[in-house]
């Protein structure tokens, strides 16, 4: 049976809960925020107000935005009357494992328990929950920021009830995010881990001198950035192979790419070589502020949607 998603408790309003938080009511659910941050109202009114451009250009209505966001006091009045719950608090096993014992004592029985967790597999969190409370607990991991970032890291724990599942999996798709489930914890996850290990060659790469922090963005995002965003590693590669394929490529570049992968580097990051990369990134980044930045980040990931629907809306 679908179920119905009424009204979402978002627990925890930093950069992922508040963006949440705007896609949500974007999409006409009832929000109920609860942050113990002291500036919870404005930041709130500002992430709402930052955001709503940016949903209204994807085709949401959002007329009311703020009336449909109701800030609590505490995490009982939040969820209790909950349809779903999204969790975004520190990275950490014993918070998670108090906070979540709260969750399901309070928050009504056919609620979802979603964490945006980055790293920690649920089942890390749940050990100490009932069977029928850990069935309902599952990762909803997000990418920033989450009202424009279409993929949902959805990862059951041990304990997972398979109509969880698919609940996240209509929960995400019905506020406009593309959820993929993932079959086997692991620290991480699937996002995070191909960015970290992208992140450290990169990070090799500046400290060897090969490139600076700009000039490696460029690369990117002049390259693979473009190549990735249409088609993802494997279709790039089985692309690259030409009419062969991937067997094709594989099996004439696969040599040379077993040595590269060898080659590969670890960076040092000892305190000196930190102070260096922070100073780089700093010197290329440094001089425009934190708004305009994620406004231009914005901004261009709107476009690359954008000419991502127009693609398909011209393949069918």
């Amino acid at each position: 049976m679908t179920r119905t998603f009424r009204t979402a408790a978002v627990i925890g309003a930093g950069t992922i809960g508040l963006s949440w938080t705007a896609l949500f009511a974007a999409h006409g659910l009832t929000v109920r925020v609860s942050d113990p941050r002291p500036d919870l109202a404005e930041a709130v009114d500002e992430a709402l107000a930052q955001s709503a451009p940016h949903l209204a250009a994807r085709g949401l209505d959002v007329t009311g935005l703020a009336g449909r966001v109701h800030l609590v006091a505490d995490v009982t009045e939040a969820v209790r009357d909950a349809d779903v719950v999204q969790e975004n608090g520190p990275e950490r096993v014993e918070f998670k494992q108090d906070l979540f014992a709260g969750l399901a004592r309070e928050a009504p029985g056919h609620a979802l328990l979603l964490s945006s967790s980055s790293a920690i597999p649920s089942t890390e969190f749940t050990k100490e929950l009932a069977d029928d409370a850990a069935a309902r607990v599952l990762i909803g991991h997000p990418f920033n920021p989450p009202h424009l970032v279409p993929l949902v890291e959805v990862v059951p724990g041990e304990r997972t009830g398979e109509d969880a599942v698919q609940a996240a999996v209509d929960f995400y798709t019905s506020v406009g995010r593309t959820p993929v489930v993932e079959r086997k914890e692991i620290p991480g996850f699937v996002g995070n881990r191909l960015q970290n290990a992208l992140s450290r060659e990169a990070v090799y790469l500046v400290e060897q001198g090969v490139v600076t922090p700009e000039e490696l963005d460029t690369v990117m995002t002049n390259s693979l950035g473009l190549r990735w965003a249409t088609v993802g590693p494997f279709l790039g590669s089985h692309l690259g192979g030409g009419p062969g394929g991937y067997r094709h490529l594989a099996e004439h570049i696969g040599p040379s790419m077993k040595r590269m992968w060898a080659d590969l580097g670890t960076p040092s990051q000892n305190h000196d070589q930190q102070e260096r990369l922070i100073a780089a990134v700093e010197r290329a980044y440094g001089s425009a502020t934190y708004a305009d930045l994620t406004e231009t980040r914005d901004r261009r990931q709107l476009a690359v949607l954008s000419a991502l629907d127009s693609a398909d809306k011209e393949e069918n």
